[in-house]
């Protein structure tokens, strides 16, 4: 079979025009305005929202960040994840190929050609987060590391910006666990494991939540012999129990070696090329398995350090940030945005509450971040959406809930798709139709627990989402088919004998 295999100079290409854009090396920082009206800490999703949004509203602002223009959401998050996504979901649809009665003759994948795609297209979407488009936004834009110098001013290098307001946008990094021999594995991240240059042939990932498995079963798709380890009693433990069970089994179908209720003991690096040895303690018998590579995937820290919070009069506790509900810190002009101090560590979460802040902070707004609705998505296949409440968040505030469910296998398109197994979940106030959460999982989940979110936010009861119209034949029916199954809730064997009297007293 002929390969296409992305050589070092595409490489090199994608990396220089990435780099080009979020760190061009010619870059000469601007001369400081005498005070900005608002100075933005940080130039991930929540910073570059926040200076963009600001700047668009006719205020002065200052864009600082140390790294990469983008962040992680570009550079080693949901674009270059995405986009490995993508590659291991085709080969896995090839696969699958001849029960749609299409034959394909061996599945190659070429890792090589997958990560060069991953390249071009991140270096392609940069241009959005790029220096030179905020400098034309009218945003200062300063490269370099940044800290505090006083309660109201920023240095960077020489230069001191003073602020009326100030974001701290920092985002945060891959936690590292106290493991023996870890460090010493030259472990991989969520901000290296788009570094590799060849597939592994083995790989061991540490965590069970999105990001491993999302990773795992990408890469046992494209061809690695994937153990995934975690220490809860399940994968995506945060779920609701039928969820992670589906995705449990995806993973397993796809070759991935499933470890859960382990706690990893020790790991022994290879030497001279040699895998490592990753030791785990779990339910039953002590276990252990070689391995050319080690992923980590366990959760993130704040990044905090270098910043000098304490020249600003800003307060960490456990080390984070303190801040109340509407994002303010501890200093009354400074706010924070993003990874840095949300409990949800979403693209989608950052734009939203970059967008809250600046209304609080530059207008005297009084939103809270717990007022908003955040979604959130785990993109493997099958993908699994939620929003809201679920049964077991419900039952610890002792709120009542009636649930409907959709069973994927009764929407036609997804049975047409062979992507039946699945199911929606609407929950609702016990009593009425008020949509209080929902989860979503089979293919596309996300997309259809987008109307359930609009729903949500729009005050608009399950059963009215009954009588709206959606194209047949869509995935997206499984709403409909939700208000369906509460209305008939509503049909009592008293109003069904009121109504066939009325159909009778009319012939």
């Amino acid at each position: 079979m002929t390969r296409t295999t992305g050589g070092a100079s595409d490489r090199e290409g994608s990396d220089a025009l990435l780099d080009e854009r979020v760190r061009p090396a010619a870059w000469r920082n601007p001369v400081p305005s005498d005070r900005y009206d608002l100075v933005v800490l940080g130039g991930g999703t929540a910073g570059l929202v926040a200076a963009a949004g600001a700047a668009g509203l006719g205020a002065r602002v200052a864009l600082v960040e140390r790294a990469r223009m983008g962040g992680d959401c570009l550079v080693t998050g949901c674009v270059p994840s995405k986009a490995l996504l993508r590659s291991a979901r085709a080969a896995a649809e090839a696969r699958h190929a001849p029960a749609l009665g299409i034959r394909v003759d061996g599945i190659d994948p070429d890792f090589e050609a997958v990560l060069a795609r991953m390249r071009r297209l991140r270096a392609e979407l940069a241009v959005n987060d790029s220096a030179e488009r905020f400098r034309s936004l009218g945003v200062d834009v300063f490269l370099g590391e940044g800290r505090f110098s006083s309660p109201e001013a920023i240095a960077v290098g020489s230069a001191t910006l003073r602020f009326r307001r100030a974001i701290v946008a920092t985002g945060a990094r891959p936690t590292l666990p106290a493991i023996e021999g870890l460090d010493l594995a030259a472990p991989l991240t969520s901000d290296t494991v788009f570094d590799l240059q060849h597939r592994p042939a083995s790989l061991v990932v540490i965590g069970a939540g999105p990001i491993g498995c999302e990773l795992g079963q990408a890469f046992a798709r494209l061809g690695s012999r994937v153990t995934l380890l975690g220490r809860a009693p399940a994968v995506l433990p945060r779920e609701e129990p039928a969820a992670s069970e589906l995705v449990a089994r995806a993973l397993e179908r796809d070759g991935v070696r499933l470890v859960t209720a382990a706690t990893v003991e020790k790991i022994e690096p290879g030497r001279d090329g040699a895998p490592a040895r990753v030791h785990w303690r779990g339910p039953g018998a002590p276990g252990s398995t070689d391995c050319d590579a080690i992923l980590v995937a366990v959760g993130r820290t704040p990044n905090l350090e270098g910043l000098d919070l304490a020249r600003a009069g800003i307060e960490t506790r456990s080390g984070r940030l303190v801040v109340d509900e509407r994002l303010r810190t501890t200093n009354s002009r400074i706010w924070a945005s993003g990874d840095v101090c949300l409990p949800d560590l979403f693209t989608h979460a950052a734009d939203a509450a970059s967008r809250l802040v600046l209304r609080n902070a530059l207008f005297s707004g009084r939103g809270r971040y717990g007022d908003l609705l955040v979604p959130h998505a785990t993109y493997t296949d099958p993908e699994v959406a939620r929003v809201g409440l679920d049964p077991a968040e419900a039952a610890r505030r002792g709120i009542g809930i009636a649930t409907f469910e959709v069973p994927l296998v009764s929407v036609d398109r997804a049975v047409l798709d062979d992507a039946g197994e699945g199911f929606l979940r609407v929950h609702v106030r016990r009593g009425g139709d008020r949509i209080l959460g929902a989860t979503a999982v089979g293919s596309h989940a996300g997309e259809v627990l987008a109307g359930i979110v609009v729903a949500m936010g729009a005050g608009i009861g399950l059963g009215r989402l009954s009588s709206t119209i959606l194209p047949y034949p869509t995935l997206s029916e499984a709403i409909r088919k939700a208000g369906d199954a509460y209305q008939r809730t509503r049909l009592t064997p008293l109003t069904k004998r009121l109504l066939s009297t009325w159909i009778r007293l009319r012939r």
